[in-house]
């Protein structure tokens, strides 16, 4: 008979009473650390009763071991979210004190000697050796995980990895937090004259803001991505570009929040703890049971690309270098990086008489989310309509999922603005996956968060168009989320390789450059007129515009991250993995970077999480070749067929990580992937 899941313990804590309907109104920090206290006591005692030697079936061993941490996990993304949301001291402190708890007890439960004794001898019974597929995957990939954190170590190897693992947690957490608060605490005042240039709808959103914060003259300057991105690309005030980049690229190296020494430190007990678990590295060790198979294979993957789109990164260079020359003058100053965004936007007016400001109007955000909607309904028979329920900020939206027989399949959150207690970036993520049961099917609760262009003065919230891509991109990662039919909860939805994680919601992005799916949401905030064709051609016409150069940009995350985890010796006597990123990088760019260029001291992504995307960062190009390839099939039959939509999300979406990656793939499109689909796409080839 299996083990029914706990129900949730009746208490004041609404941490342990969170259920479907997340309290969020009532959550508070002081409710962290005596939930996570009570959790982990209980999962550690259902924890030791699945690791007594017994009989057992698949029921009452493997799927109670599949849910065995399902409520701290919940508590613990609840926590973690709330301090990247509305973060203060009193988050930060709650967060801080849960994480060596919690570090140390996910550690000991792959080493526990115990449980996996009891899994091993599960898998030599005649109930382990007859499972169906998608049961007998889980029983594989879960001894595989055990084995790959450790469980075969000896004693002294399983403390040592302990303490790595736990102050791994801790700089990391130190890293985010550095990275949060230094972005929060930058503002710059300046008068309307240093913004001639900027669009006049960030002159009035930066003049409410600088308002708002006590300044009754002036503009108020953050490091937020809807203020820095178009000052940057607009600002007639060349000095005020280089302040404003240089600030933007001082954060995770100022005093007090200074995260260089993180980064070697975090690159050492990655390695250690690679080393100790049987890998020469932590790049082989993270990517063993991803597509790419090992570091080698990633680095080659990027660097193969380089070097097929370096002659054109080359040619876009110097095509932008005379246009400057000849609209500024032979003895103009060098191009510097504060000055390359600005002139690459003035040149892709020249050339193809297209500003993407234009388009902003027919992008109002409730619309997009409407057409967005429409189109996933159309495309995967889904229905979405907002709900009630609490949220954690006055901004959060709720909305339901319904299945084409009406069945309510999930649920999810947004919060799509900036805020000083928010960070940065855009992200999806899961609160509680559902999928089928004995009693039928449980919905999936998830969320989206970003940083778009906030409403402002009279104007609703207008999106620039990589800002409505991000919107598609995150609810693709959202609807592999909500569409998992798995039953097994840690092969469900997102929780699969990570170089095919990005598939699903890097796809969604290329019905945004359709004209059918276009029509669905671009109307005039004013007028409800459909964005004209001639300004659509010219959209499209520029959609490759410096392609090359963002390919380079995305190539030189990819790169660096892999060179410090896989050539990169932290153990040096010189080691600094600073000055090497820096050398890496400019590679990359087009202009030359400053002696103290410390960017990668605030890559959230690498180094924010004891894993994260730390050496996995080429991930997202590798998942570009696939969405190029697979999109072709929507392109060719109907990017409105219903039925390439149902293929997908029987092959794709639904299934998770119950089959190879490369399989699914398969499953869809009948072959392997075509590699040369994203080049062309991006025009990357020669005519």
């Amino acid at each position: 008979m299996t083990q029914a899941p706990p129900a949730p313990v009746r208490s004041d804590n609404p941490l342990l009473n969170v259920g479907f309907r997340i309290p969020f109104d009532q959550i508070r920090p002081e409710h962290a650390e005596p939930a996570v206290d009570a959790l982990l006591a209980q999962t550690q005692e259902r924890l030791e009763t699945l690791a007594r030697a017994g009989e057992r079936d698949y029921a009452d061993f493997m799927a109670d071991l599949d849910t065995l941490t399902e409520q701290l996990d919940t508590v613990r993304v609840i926590v973690g979210h709330l301090d990247g949301v509305v973060t203060s001291p009193e988050w930060q402190a709650a967060k801080r004190a849960i994480l060596p708890k919690v570090t140390e007890f996910y550690t000991q439960l792959s080493l526990h000697p115990g449980l996996w004794a009891a899994l091993k001898g599960f898998a030599e019974t005649e109930a382990g050796r007859t499972l169906d597929p998608v049961r007998a995957r889980h029983l594989k990939l879960t001894i595989d995980e055990f084995r790959r954190e450790g469980a075969d170590l000896p004693e002294d190897q399983k403390a040592r990895l302990l303490e790595v693992n736990t102050r791994l947690a801790q700089v990391t957490n130190d890293f985010a937090k550095n990275v949060l608060d230094a972005t929060a605490a930058y503002e710059l005042i300046v008068p309307e004259s240093r913004l001639a240039g900027v669009p006049e709808r960030v002159r009035e959103a930066t003049r409410l803001d600088a308002q708002a914060h006590g300044h009754p003259e002036g503009h108020r300057l953050t490091l937020h991505q809807p203020v820095v991105e178009p000052v940057l690309t607009y600002a007639d005030d060349r000095e005020l570009r280089r302040e404003l980049w240089l600030a933007q690229n001082s954060v995770g190296s100022q005093p007090g929040r200074d995260n260089r020494p993180l980064v070697l430190e975090i690159l050492k007990l990655r390695r250690e703890q690679a080393r100790i678990l049987g890998f020469r590295d932590f790049a082989d060790y993270v990517l063993e049971d991803r597509m790419a198979g090992g570091g080698e294979r990633a680095l080659t993957f990027e660097r193969d690309l380089e070097a097929r789109v370096r002659p054109f990164f080359e040619r876009e260079n110097a095509e932008l270098q005379a246009f400057y020359r000849d609209q500024s003058g032979q003895d103009a100053p060098a191009l510097e990086a504060w000055d390359v965004g600005y002139w690459a936007e003035k040149q892709r007016q020249a050339k193809y008489d297209f500003d993407e400001e234009a388009l902003r109007p027919y992008f109002e955000l409730d619309r997009v989310l409407a057409g967005l909607f429409e189109l996933v309904n159309r495309v995967f028979g889904i229905t979405v309509r907002q709900g009630e329920a609490p949220g954690w900020h006055p901004e959060v939206r709720y909305y339901d999922i319904l299945d084409e027989g009406g069945t309510h399949v999930a649920s999810f959150y947004t919060d799509w603005f900036p805020r000083d207690t928010k960070r940065a970036g855009a992200w999806m993520n899961a609160f509680v996956t559902g999928g089928p049961r004995e009693r039928g099917v449980e919905p999936h609760l998830g969320l989206m968060c970003g940083n778009m262009t906030p409403p402002s003065g009279n104007n609703p919230a207008l999106l620039s168009l990589r800002e409505v891509e991000t919107v598609f991109h995150e609810f693709g990662h959202l609807l592999h989320h909500a569409l998992s039919r798995v039953p097994v909860r840690s092969l469900s939805g997102t929780r699969v390789a990570w170089d095919f994680v990005e598939l699903p919601s890097q796809i969604m992005e290329n019905w945004v450059m359709e004209r059918e799916a276009l029509d669905l949401f671009a109307r005039h905030y004013q007028t409800g007129e459909r964005l004209p064709d001639e300004l659509f051609d010219r959209m499209v016409a520029a959609r490759n515009y410096r392609a090359a150069n963002a390919t380079m940009r995305q190539l030189s995350f990819g790169t660096v991250d892999l060179e410090l985890h896989v050539e990169f010796d932290p153990d040096a006597p010189d080691a600094d993995p600073i000055r090497v990123a820096r050398e890496v990088m400019g590679r990359f760019y087009p202009y030359p970077l400053p002696g103290d260029y410390a960017r990668i001291a605030q890559f959230g992504h690498l180094f924010s999480s004891p894993v994260g995307y730390g050496a996995g960062y080429y991930s997202y190009k590798w998942a570009e070749v696939l969405d190029a390839d697979a999109f072709s099939r929507f392109a060719q039959e109907g990017i409105f067929n219903r039925e390439t939509g149902r293929a997908y999300v029987d092959t794709i979406l639904s299934r998770g990580n119950s089959a190879e990656a490369a399989q699914l793939y398969r499953d869809f499109m009948g072959r392997d992937p075509d590699a040369e689909a994203l080049l062309r796409r991006s025009g990357l080839v020669e005519a």
